[in-house]
């Protein structure tokens, strides 16, 4: 790795710059940058750059930092902060017009005594008598849940078994729906994911998985937990074979695949459900779809899911409530409006790469549901930059300056021994 030399006069706002380096460095990530050898990166900064060089009157030698580099990093990261379209989708959309809920607003109650006698009577008509209502169902769904599946998961493995199951599931997951006052639009109900297959969906909220349970039985994937959603867990698995990691198990990718591959593999298991973006979106767009679910092989059934945030706001941000905080909000709402389309079952074509599929399968998705298909990783709502991304800029800048001086010398030693 080359060395730059900096000029005195730089040294206090060298500093300045790394700061918008790295904020030039998450706009690519953000973008999904993964292959840098397009015109995009090495052209535009070495045109960029040798414009503002255009301008000095003193030539700069081999490996010398120049200040007016600086301002094309500077540049770079103005625009990310400005254009940021990404942070945006991890926080509550905003709504055209007050659905009286404090939380959507906390000022609007106060513009006129009318106004504010609405608004009080619809907390107690939230709070004191539909929260409660919705708390006694969801606590009558979860335990006839857990009770009903541990009874179903005593007989033998036959069909009389797999119909009960799927009838205690089908009617715990309406149970609880009600104690959201969930109002569901299945649209369709033809193209409903089918046994052995994969059901693939953007993910707005935790109780995605209780708006698609409403309408058929799926199987569900993720990461063994202990206390009350573990005792829920292993109930569950008695009578429904769900796939259920362990968190060492959740790290080895190939482990993963393998057991995923195989329930697939028995057409008679229910079809396994799957969002694949790996976070919680706020309702207005799509982002990447990670490409392990679409590695795995047989057929995808693409569902879309849109929630009316008129009504409540379904998004969950992890980052600001826990999951009673949640919950909670979602019990005093007014109610859980949302539209499920079923889409046409896809399969991956010929000579096609599991991310070309997944891209393909999240367009769909975002054309149905009326959402925006962003690039963008969804993981950068926990995530900070990766050291990678940064270590690439860096190198290629040292390149530019440092080796394209080498590579120019280079060249007359190679035309001549040409000749």
């Amino acid at each position: 790795m080359c060395s730059l030399t900096l000029n005195p006069c730089c040294e206090i706002l060298y500093p300045l710059h790394q700061l918008f380096l790295e904020i030039y460095c998450t706009t690519f990530e953000r973008r999904h940058v993964t292959v840098f050898s397009g015109a995009m990166e090495g052209g535009s900064m070495e045109q960029e750059m040798g414009e503002l060089r255009r301008y000095r009157t003193q030539s700069i030698s081999r490996g010398e930092f120049a200040l007016s580099d600086s301002f094309y990093f500077y540049r770079k990261g103005l625009e990310s902060i400005v254009d940021d379209q990404v942070t945006q989708r991890f926080s509550s959309e905003e709504l055209v017009s007050w659905n009286l809920l404090t939380r959507t607003n906390h000022n609007f109650h106060y513009i006129s005594l009318r106004l504010t006698v609405i608004w009080g009577l619809g907390v107690i008509i939230r709070y004191c008598v539909l929260f409660p209502l919705r708390i006694t169902l969801a606590i009558i769904g979860i335990s006839w849940l857990v009770i009903g599946t541990t009874l179903v998961g005593f007989l033998p493995n036959r069909r009389v078994k797999n119909w009960l199951s799927e009838l205690v599931h089908l009617m715990c997951y309406r149970i609880c729906a009600r104690g959201l006052s969930a109002t569901i639009q299945y649209h369709n109900k033809n193209n409903k994911p089918q046994k052995g297959g994969i059901c693939v969906a953007n993910h707005t909220s935790p109780i995605d998985i209780v708006i698609l349970a409403n309408d058929g039985c799926y199987a569900m994937v993720g990461q063994s937990h202990s206390g009350l959603m573990g005792v829920i867990q292993r109930s569950m698995v008695r009578s429904c074979p769900h796939v259920w990691f362990e968190r060492s198990e959740m790290r080895d990718r190939h482990a993963v695949t393998s057991r995923l591959r195989a329930h697939v593999a028995a057409k008679c298991n229910l079809p396994i459900l799957i969002f694949p973006e790996g976070t919680c979106i706020n309702n207005t767009s799509v982002m990447m779809f990670k490409k392990g679910s679409f590695e795995i092989g047989g057929t995808i059934y693409p569902v879309a899911i849109k929630y009316d945030p008129r009504f409540g706001d379904a998004f969950w941000n992890s980052a600001k409530y826990n999951m009673v905080s949640y919950l909670l909000r979602m019990m005093t709402s007014w109610a859980i409006v949302v539209n499920v389309w079923y889409l046409p079952p896809m399969t991956r074509q010929e000579g096609e790469d599991a991310t070309k599929f997944a891209n393909r399968v999240k367009s769909a998705i975002a054309h149905q549901g009326g959402l925006l298909d962003m690039a963008w990783d969804g993981s950068l709502k926990r995530d900070k930059v990766k050291e990678e991304f940064k270590e690439h800029q860096q190198k290629m800048y040292s390149s530019m300056v440092v080796g394209k001086k080498a590579r120019n010398s280079q060249e007359p030693h190679t035309e001549s021994s040409k000749s």
